[in-house]
């Protein structure tokens, strides 16, 4: 009787999302987004995608407690041990369990890519939209702006940065943030130009809204759909970048277990003990993998050019 219920209540619900005149704001954005659910899911890679995505979160949180051992443990009588039941992807050379130290390290990469994201995000739509809206020479001057960092590869200025800052996982994040956020401003100015001169943007103009008002409340959220998806796509090269410099010792320092890192320190035995420095190498391929196919299956949703819910 219960699942005959549920099931009269989800056939009753479905309708109710897809209804062409919804009757209230709250049912047209459930709409809209159980629509963008539906063409989200139908994207088997997008799925994939979100799996990885979603496994990594999971792993990060309950680390402690899914981690066989301490992942800093060194027992040196097991150094540089193979796969086998005790230690599932083997030792590296101070005996620290490799599997250990890759659900941790989930944590510290899941950390660099959200705080990144928080940190440059913001700032480039912040920067777009005013440059956008605004128009002449502030656009001028924050355009060029824009356009010195754009010069520079993302890794080299980050390499700059860290070593202007000094090693350490907190300076990292603050270079890698400083080096992403010029796309997003690009990606913002543009969105702004194509609306700002529309019928609605006038009727608020003409009702009184000032400047502020008008970029923050109307502009800002026609934005971030694309925002949303460039930054997805961004967090794979977010994640090379922080193992690029843990890899050359300007990021996490030991004995963190950061993946770049623990590649680094695991080319010393590359030829003999090859697992040391591949497991971690498969871990960034794998989440970097899991990013991008999200984000492209986000495009497709969020895109109204690509036929999505837009």
């Amino acid at each position: 009787m219960t699942s005959q219920a549920q099931q009269a209540e989800s056939e009753g619900l479905r309708p109710w999302l897809l209804s062409s005149s919804p009757k209230s704001r709250g049912q047209a954005r459930l709409g809209r987004a159980y629509i963008g659910w539906l063409a989200f899911r139908s994207n088997a890679l997008a799925m994939i995608g979100l799996g990885i995505v979603v496994t990594l979160v999971v792993v990060a949180i309950f680390a402690p407690l899914i981690a066989p051992y301490d992942p800093n443990a060194q027992i040196l009588a097991d150094r540089l041990q193979f796969f086998s039941a005790q230690h599932w992807f083997g030792t590296d050379e101070l005996g620290r369990d490799i599997l250990s130290r890759i659900i941790h390290g989930a944590r510290l990469t899941l950390y660099i890519v959200v705080l990144v994201a928080v940190i440059a995000a913001p700032i480039g739509l912040l920067v777009g939209t005013t440059a956008g809206y605004l128009g002449g020479w502030v656009d001028a001057v924050l355009m060029r702006i824009t356009d010195i960092f754009l010069a520079f590869p993302k890794l080299v200025l980050a390499l700059a940065l860290v070593s202007a800052l000094g090693p350490g996982i907190e300076n990292a994040i603050i270079a890698i943030a400083i080096t992403s956020w010029p796309p997003y401003a690009r990606i913002a100015r543009a969105e702004t130009i194509t609306i700002r001169n529309s019928d609605f943007i006038s009727a608020v103009r003409l009702q009184g809204a000032g400047r502020l008002r008008i970029i923050w409340s109307h502009i800002v959220p026609l934005c971030t759909s694309s925002l949303i998806v460039r930054v997805t796509l961004d967090m794979a090269g977010i994640i090379l970048i922080a193992a690029g410099l843990g890899f050359l010792g300007l990021g996490a320092q030991p004995p963190l277990p950061e993946w770049g890192a623990m590649i680094s320190s695991g080319r010393k035995v590359l030829l003999d003990q090859w697992w040391v420095a591949t497991v971690p190498g498969i871990a960034i391929f794998i989440v970097s993998l899991g990013f991008n196919l999200l984000g492209d299956g986000l495009r497709d949703v969020l895109d109204p050019k690509s036929g999505g819910q837009g």
